[in-house]
């Protein structure tokens, strides 16, 4: 069978996040989503997406398809009725569709004809980018169970203390240094050649995805994510790090999401609380307004390629877009379209051939190309966030 991730309705609620991918590849728990989908399914996944996005994320149709609502977070018992789907069928959960079989054929979808098959279980739907935090304990324990079925973590080392041992899986190539890893309130996953430095203080639910890097004397609290290719150190708390991205010094990172290629200066810090305790409300690209989080801890959500200097403070609830670049003392406002340039005392906007010439420079230090597909992505992202631009 083939099966098609879709984004859905969600798309926007999830901007600056789904600017530069779909749905899909976001990350949250160990994997993306797309990931957890393909282990489940056991076979890759293609997409429907955006138009801009198309040309790295090609969607491949068939003459019969399973398509899936890729802000719904798959478990063993939606996977079972998915891969029992036939013609004609689709699976909702509270009037929104899961999942439904569709044929290359067919030019509309019309669900009035199919029949709608209710999932009665909880599932972890992402429909807003504080859900990614707020939902990340659940998604890392269910990704936990997923990957380490069957399976036997390499030796936690010696001079490793821990607490809850049999909580914690390590996978081959990894280095861990005189550390302490606290597994007693969840999960701690350490990806292939991950390298956790001396001195650092690690409680679950916790992270650590291939290839990346807890520096020395780290204090991380769950639930937190550090995607692959991820530098981190000092403070962070309930935060996911997509990939790609470093925050390797002092500061304190807490209820965050960081996209690709970011980077946080050193001494950088982000609010997660109001002064007077009062819900967040954050930025919605949706309604081009800011939207009630009803949570009273929120902090930082950044788009790709985003970066701020040394000793940057980012207010409670910020949001910011794709490839901005931040700098300077006090706070700068809590809303920071993409491309902007500058910080407490005003912005103008960061031009897009400056923009891609730093992005090839960040590219090749990991050994990859800046490619036109990835300048065709980001020269769209500049020109649909131009209105924005209003400093």
């Amino acid at each position: 069978m083939n099966y098609i991730l879709f984004d859905g309705a969600v798309r926007n609620a999830l901007l600056p996040l789904t600017y530069t991918k779909p749905v899909a590849d976001l990350r949250i728990g160990i994997l993306t989503i797309r990931e957890k989908w393909e282990k489940y399914l056991e076979t890759t996944t293609t997409t429907v997406t955006e138009e801009y996005l198309e040309e790295k994320f090609p969607m491949v149709e068939m003459e019969n398809n399973i398509m899936l609502n890729a802000s719904f977070l798959p478990t063993p018992t939606l996977v079972y009725l998915v891969k029992d789907l036939k013609e004609n069928q689709a699976i909702f959960k509270n009037d929104e569709v899961v999942a439904f079989y569709s044929k290359e054929s067919q030019e509309e979808i019309d669900f009035s004809t199919y029949q709608q098959i209710e999932f009665e279980e909880d599932l972890i739907q992402i429909k807003n980018t504080w859900n990614l935090f707020s939902y990340n304990e659940k998604a890392i324990q269910l990704d936990f169970d997923l990957l380490i079925k069957d399976r036997k973590s390499q030796l936690i080392p010696e001079n490793i203390q821990t607490i809850n041992p049999n909580n914690i899986f390590i996978e081959e190539g990894t280095t861990i240094n005189f550390s302490v890893l606290n597994a007693s309130e969840g999960p701690i996953y350490i990806g292939k050649n991950a390298t956790i430095m001396e001195g650092s203080l690690i409680r679950g639910p916790f992270a650590l995805c291939d290839n990346s890097t807890v520096k020395m004397g780290a204090k991380i609290y769950g639930a937190t994510t550090i995607g692959p290719f991820c530098k981190v150190g000092g403070e962070i708390s309930n935060s996911i790090l997509t990939g790609y991205s470093n925050k390797g010094h002092d500061g304190f990172l807490g209820n965050s999401v960081l996209g690709e290629w970011c980077n946080i200066g050193a001494d950088s810090n982000n609010s997660n609380l109001k002064n007077n305790y009062a819900q967040v409300r954050l930025w919605s690209y949706e309604t081009e307004n800011f939207a009630k989080t009803g949570l009273q801890f929120c902090g930082l959500i950044m788009g790709d390629h985003s970066k701020c200097a040394i000793n940057t403070m980012f207010n409670t609830g910020t949001v910011v877009g794709v490839s901005a670049n931040i700098y300077g003392s006090n706070f700068p406002r809590n809303f920071i379209p993409s491309f902007s340039w500058g910080g407490a005392t005003g912005f103008t906007t960061y031009q897009l051939n400056k923009a891609t010439e730093t992005a090839k420079l960040v590219f090749e230090r990991r050994n990859l190309e800046f490619d036109e597909k990835e300048q065709k992505i980001l020269r769209h992202i500049f020109e649909i966030t131009e209105k924005y631009r209003n400093y």
